[in-house]
């Protein structure tokens, strides 16, 4: 990688490239947060990093965006959004992109045609996520994805699982997805550092109760009322069970009922989205994710790498980063009961829990490491404006030598 990156760097003239993550999402989640870890720590000698997303999600982020990275609102939802698309070509040209790199498809099939009639000379797609809302005829060929695909250069998947759904039911060609999976930085959830006290307490938890976490979006993808279902099938041998739920969504409400509905009142606790994701799990005993799909869940790393127990539903990429029996347990999405099983098993195993917990930290630290994913998309960038860049070079000389010779 050093030798490419100074052969990059000559033929740069020093001159960064510039990269343009673009995200049409309204709400701060698992995408999101991989976006931001990108603009965290791609090499700034190597890059010029911009960013442009919908107001609300700026809004989101804060301050945890770094200072240096250029950002400009946008908010392009749809195809009509006329002033969103002529915001962004703006951008785009003022701002001499180099890299538009889209996250998820619907931002994608928004930014890539932009992209492509301003000359960025390299567009890139993570899905992210595996879309389950595809159905009927029409959605599920999948016809609008395969023609948008012949304006982007590279498809990032993050998970092998992501890259199959991909070729096989997309259908789009292989030599156009890598796949990068998802990490998390370490030192966010080092088990060996400080953590606030009182997180517990101040929830109305004692010391001596058993606590699990979720940590997603309240929304059906994320399986919360499995979750419940199967807390309402253990409360009469684990009467001290209790459960925080991290995360915020437009299940919010109906959940909360739910849970008044199945006598849990005193045992969840809904503390809406957090960033500090270190502290909350190093408040808990075993974290927990129920989920229908996933791509690659950075729940799952984050968990693993905090040295927490993990239970997870065997959909997508997840067990990729679990290992049933081995880094974790895996279930059934849909299934109140076996995930019941599997969180009772756990509850009564203090020794398969401080197993799991040390044998998934270890794993991450091999494969699922922040700085893993940041070198291989620093590579991909390099190794795509490099082909792109040359082949406009030979084309330039191609046209160059007809117009002589006529």
């Amino acid at each position: 990688m050093d030798v490419e990156r100074e052969s990059t760097r000559s033929n740069m003239s020093d001159k960064p490239i510039s990269v343009l993550m673009f995200s049409s999402a309204i709400v701060r989640a698992g995408a999101e947060e991989h976006m931001l870890e990108l603009l965290r720590g791609l090499d700034r000698r190597l890059f010029r990093l911009h960013l442009a997303c919908p107001d609300v999600l700026l809004k989101q982020y804060g301050n945890d965006i770094p200072k240096d990275v250029y950002v400009t609102p946008i908010m392009l939802e749809h195809l009509s959004d006329i002033r969103g698309a002529v915001r962004l070509a703006r951008t785009l040209r003022q701002q001499k992109i180099d890299i538009l790199h889209s996250h998820m498809f619907r931002a994608s099939l928004l930014a890539s045609p932009v992209g492509k009639l301003c000359g960025v000379p390299v567009i890139i797609e993570t899905t992210h996520v595996r879309e389950t809302w595809r159905t009927g005829w029409f959605k599920s060929k999948f016809f609008v994805d395969r023609a948008v695909g012949h304006l982007i250069d590279r498809y990032i998947a993050v998970s092998e699982a992501n890259s199959r759904y991909l070729v096989e039911q997309k259908r789009i060609p292989g030599k156009k997805v890598s796949v990068i999976q998802n990490g998390c930085s370490m030192e966010r959830v080092d088990p060996s550092k400080a953590h606030p006290q009182g997180i517990r307490e101040s929830l109305g938890f004692s010391k001596d109760d058993l606590v699990l976490i979720v940590m997603a979006r309240l929304e059906p993808q994320k399986g919360h009322r499995i979750l419940l279902q199967a807390l309402s099938l253990l409360q009469s041998e684990f009467p001290s069970i209790r459960l925080i739920c991290l995360g915020s969504g437009a299940l919010k409400d109906e959940l909360s009922k739910m849970t008044r509905d199945l006598g849990l009142e005193n045992t969840v606790r809904f503390v809406g989205f957090q960033a500090n994701v270190g502290d909350w799990l190093a408040a808990a005993d075993i974290s927990v994710l129920p989920s229908f799909y996933e791509g690659l869940s950075l729940a799952a790393v984050e968990t693993l790498a905090a040295g927490i127990p993990f239970i997870a539903t065997a959909v997508d990429g997840t067990p990729e980063v679990v290992i049933d029996g081995e880094t974790g347990l895996l279930v059934p999405p849909g299934d109140p009961a076996a995930l019941a099983d599997a969180i009772g098993r756990l509850a009564r195993q203090p020794e398969l829990r401080r197993k799991f917990a040390l044998a998934g930290r270890d794993w991450v630290l091999k494969r699922f490491t922040i700085q893993r994913q940041i070198e291989q998309t620093s590579s991909l960038y390099l190794s795509e404006w490099l082909r792109q860049t040359s082949s406009n070079a030979q084309s330039l000389r191609e046209e160059t030598v007809s117009s002589e010779r006529v």
